[in-house]
């Protein structure tokens, strides 16, 4: 079975031979522990993809720490203050709705958010030939691609005002955004990818960022236009959210969301198997801040195996996915690895 038909068995509850992870190691701790965290990545390609160990020049990126500023095709500003890591918005280009009938966002058929001009023929492309190896092929909105983009234009403070007070240009602004991201879309569903992400930062530690009434009158409406259109089209739709979601977990699956993202402790995993489990796939974003940074071994693989126990089920609908970032240590992130090769085969064994 190739990797990519076990991922849609998994995510569809067709019965996978082991359990979909993958595991991303942001630059920003490489930076920090170099070889000693190229070995753990060049030893579980599985996990991490093809690396190889002494191709990053890191005298380029000195002890981290950077300067830089970028404005987005959007017109905001991006702040960089360390290698590897998001940067901060500034200059908020609709910091007042005066600037809203002479704004003018940047045409998806044309430009990327951050990075210059973007040729969907070449993109197209690359997905035909990516599909002709029988890889996986996916799509992506950019992360934040409406909630934190309202914030990006108008400013957070703004955008909460607007909700509250039921502002009538917001929805104005909201169709204007919906217009470019459809448009990725569409391209990605022309091109017949397997899946396609939509990625969000919707909660904080412990609350959502807005209510559940504004959640559905201002953001679910944009998410169902994206996955009716995916779903049209055969293609899987996968929403990531950082923080505490609980509150809208059902709300995602009435939209249509094929797999769901949360991150585990702040949402809780008996929540997540309450409202979850057996309803979509759950893509589970394990612990990078409380436990695996500063975890022993034992303490790792009990996290681990708690989770894949209650979550998993032989059917499939259970993955992982992994972020590394300052100041987890190579020790800890080769204790997950290990924990993920014992468990990953639990429920198909």
């Amino acid at each position: 079975m190739t990797h990519r038909e076990n991922y849609i068995r998994n995510t569809t509850f067709n019965n996978p031979a082991w359990m979909p992870i993958s595991i991303h190691c942001n630059l920003a701790s490489l930076i920090e522990y170099k070889g000693e965290l190229e070995d753990v990545i060049v030893k579980y390609p599985e996990y991490f993809g093809p690396f190889q160990k002494g191709s990053i020049d890191y005298s380029v990126y000195g002890d981290g720490k950077c300067s830089r500023r970028e404005k987005d095709a959007w017109g905001y500003v991006w702040n960089y203050t360390y290698h590897g890591l998001e940067g901060f918005v500034t200059d908020h280009p609709l910091d007042t709705w005066n600037k809203f009938d002479t704004y003018t966002p940047p045409d998806a058929n044309e430009w990327m958010d951050r990075g210059g001009r973007i040729d969907w023929n070449a993109v197209k492309e690359n997905l035909r030939k990516q599909k002709e190896m029988g890889v996986l092929t996916s799509g992506y909105l950019v992360h934040g691609f409406l909630f934190l983009r309202l914030q990006y234009l108008r400013g957070f403070e703004n955008v909460m005002v607007d909700m509250f007070d039921e502002e009538p240009k917001l929805f104005e602004l909201i169709e204007m955004i919906d217009k470019e991201n459809l448009k990725i879309v569409r391209h990605y569903c022309d091109a017949k990818v397997d899946l396609m992400e939509v990625p969000e930062d919707l909660g904080s530690e412990n609350s959502m960022v807005i209510s559940r009434d504004m959640f559905l009158k201002y953001i679910m409406p944009s998410y169902k236009k994206i996955t009716s259109l995916c779903r049209e089209n055969g293609v899987l739709t996968a929403i990531h959210s950082d923080g505490y979601i609980v509150d809208i977990m059902e709300d995602l699956i009435s939209v249509g969301m094929d797999i769901i993202n949360p991150q585990d402790l702040c949402n809780g995993i008996e929540n997540i198997k309450r409202l979850l489990k057996g309803k979509c796939c759950i893509r589970l974003d394990l612990d990078r801040a409380k436990i695996t940074p500063y975890a022993n071994r034992n303490e790792i693989f009990n996290l681990i195996e708690y989770e894949i126990k209650e979550l998993g089920s032989e059917k499939g609908g259970l993955e992982f996915i992994y972020g590394i970032y300052p100041p987890t240590p190579p020790d800890a992130v080769a204790y997950v690895c290990e924990a993920f090769k014992k468990y990953e085969r639990y429920w198909f064994d």
